[in-house]
């Protein structure tokens, strides 16, 4: 049955946020047959004087940067929310508002400006966890943040503002929609089981062996059922872990291995510093949470090459999401890949 879904139209069930994608495997059979361009890879320097993320340059906001040698977070000089009792509403008819309040941060992941993270060693990854659990757990103690969000947008095409390896921390007061949607698919699978719905769903991936790209003792990357991107792919704990700051040191340096073989294969794909939104979705702050499986999830929007990008835009934009590669063909292609970057090999 699901050979047929492999060449015909069908849609998928994405059972963390209780919505389908639409996938036309047969637009598009071979999708690592298309074009290839690569684009020139031009090498950063280790510093950057004009870079306001590199240690002792003054940034955009005018505050210093210290002479950092490992990870490094502050405070954005540009945040979306800030910190602050803006308990407003408004109500007028249909119309309505309420004040959000917040502490947004910026992490850089090492002082320097050439690294990306499939370029830093496993110790240095391992180093980034580390400072998004102190994160997690600082900025989610405090009473009036509710949600912490971790991600990283890399590369221009997905607006990333400056190369130096970084990424960003987002707490606000209120529980994003994309949040709540998914902590009401896990309560309910977790009220009705008593278990973990990610973790039931990865234990029938692993034995089905499909859609596996990646496995360690700790972890499994794999391209989701329900993906939408093209090359889209989920990292998830084996143990059932509501967030990131459980995790002990052995299931750290296994997190930060799993990801640097990620993101590297990811590069070696087009052979190109590849761009992606990536971010953890994990147990809101307001409360407990048993039925939370946090997990890390990457959007890549590059499809046929380093420069043909898979925009989300008529159907997708009005009707639903859809695809033409399945999960299967994607998991396949990123699974045959190295885990060597190929700057290594060349």
């Amino acid at each position: 049955m699901l050979d047929k879904f492999n060449s015909e139209p069908h849609r998928r069930y994405n059972i963390l946020t209780d919505e389908w994608v639409l996938v036309s495997p047969h637009r598009t059979k071979r999708p690592w047959q298309g074009k290839t361009d690569k684009i020139p890879n031009q090498k950063r320097p280790s510093y950057d004087e004009k870079c306001y993320l590199c240690p002792t340059n003054t940034r955009a906001g005018g505050e210093i940067n210290p002479e950092y040698s490992g990870t490094y977070s502050f405070v954005n000089d540009f945040a979306a929310v800030f910190p602050g009792s803006n308990t407003s509403e408004y109500k007028n008819g249909l119309l309505q508002a309420s004040g959000e309040t917040g502490i947004c941060k910026v992490v850089c992941f090492s002082p320097d400006h050439s690294l990306t993270l499939p370029l830093m060693e496993v110790n240095e990854i391992h180093e980034v966890i580390k400072l998004w659990q102190r994160e997690y757990e600082e900025l989610g103690g405090l009473t009036e943040i509710n949600h912490v969000q971790i991600f990283e947008n890399k590369g221009d095409i997905m607006g990333c503002s400056n190369p130096h390896p970084h990424g960003q921390i987002w707490s606000q007061s209120s529980i994003p929609e994309t949040v709540l949607k998914k902590q009401k698919q896990q309560r309910t699978h977790w009220d009705h089981h008593k278990r973990s719905l990610l973790k039931d769903y990865i234990e029938q991936e692993i034995e089905l062996s499909e859609r596996i790209v990646l496995e360690n003792e700790h972890f499994v990357a794999l391209v989701p059922y329900w993906a939408v991107w093209p090359y889209e792919t989920m990292i998830v704990p084996k143990k059932h872990y509501q967030h990131v700051g459980q995790l002990n040191w052995e299931e750290q340096k296994a997190f930060a291995s799993i990801l640097k073989d990620l993101t590297t294969k990811y590069d070696n794909l087009f052979e190109t510093s590849f761009p992606y939104s990536s971010g953890i979705h994990q147990s809101p702050t307001d409360t407990k949470h048993p039925e939370w499986h946090f997990h890390m999830s990457f959007y890549p929007p590059l499809l046929r090459s380093a420069e043909v990008k898979k925009f989300m835009v008529g159907y997708e934009m009005f009707a639903n999401p859809q695809r033409d590669i399945t999960a299967e063909q994607a998991a396949k292609t990123l699974k045959s890949l190295s885990t060597t970057h190929y700057s290594k090999t060349n």
